[in-house]
C-alpha cells in the first residue's frame, strides 16, 4: 500500500525498537537483511529517520542504530510523514487535481472516510506497539512465513497455523 522507502522505513523502526535494550544497537547490515532491504537503501532511509529524531545513532566499532528504552510512543503517522509517504491523505482518490468537497469526483465521499479512518488508525498506533505485538508473537513483519516458526527468532517471524 505504501512505497517501498516508507514499507522499509516502518519495518526498520519496528525491528530497531524490537531490538533496542540495554544500550543494544544494530548495523545497518543487521537492519537491511532483517527487514529484506537493500543496504545502501536502507541506509538513506535511516539517515532521514535520525535526521528527524524518530531513531538515534552512533558511529565507530560500538556504534549502531537504536531507540531510546523509555521514548515517547511514535506514531506511525509520523514515520510516514518523515520519509515523504503522507500525501496519500491529501490527493483524490483518482489523481484530479481541483478534487474537492464542492467539486467530488466520484469516489471523494466514500474515500474520504476511508482516508481519516486510516490516518486516524495510523496516529494511534505506534512503532512500540508494532514492536511489542511481534515480540508477543500476535504478528510479523517479514515476507517470508514459514510454518511452526521454522527455527528462525521467535521475535521476527511468527505465524500462527490453525490446524
Amino acid at each position: 500500500m505504501f512505497s517501498k522507502t516508507c514499507g522499509y522505513g516502518l519495518r526498520a523502526c519496528v525491528f530497531i525498537a524490537m531490538e533496542s535494550r540495554d544500550e543494544h544497537k544494530l548495523g545497518i547490515q543487521e537492519i537491511a537483511r532483517e527487514i529484506e532491504s537493500p543496504m545502501y537503501f536502507t541506509g538513506k532511509i535511516l539517515q532521514t529517520l535520525v535526521k528527524a529524531k524518530i531513531i538515534g545513532s552512533v558511529k565507530g566499532p560500538n556504534g549502531g542504530f537504536f531507540m531510546r528504552e523509555g521514548a515517547e510512543p511514535i506514531p506511525v503517522i509520523r514515520i510516514l510523514e518523515v520519509l515523504g509517504c503522507d500525501s496519500f491523505f491529501h490527493q483524490c482518490a483518482l489523481g484530479l487535481k481541483n478534487c474537492s468537497d464542492k467539486h467530488p469526483c466520484p469516489l471523494h465521499t466514500e474515500f474520504k472516510h476511508f482516508r481519516e479512518d486510516l490516518k486516524d488508525l495510523l496516529t494511534r498506533t505506534s512503532i512500540q506497539q508494532l514492536a511489542k505485538d511481534i515480540i508477543d508473537g500476535n504478528s510479523n513483519i517479514l515476507n517470508s512465513v514459514l510454518p511452526d516458526g521454522g527455527g528462525a527468532d521467535p521475535k521476527v517471524v511468527t505465524v500462527k497455523v490453525k490446524r
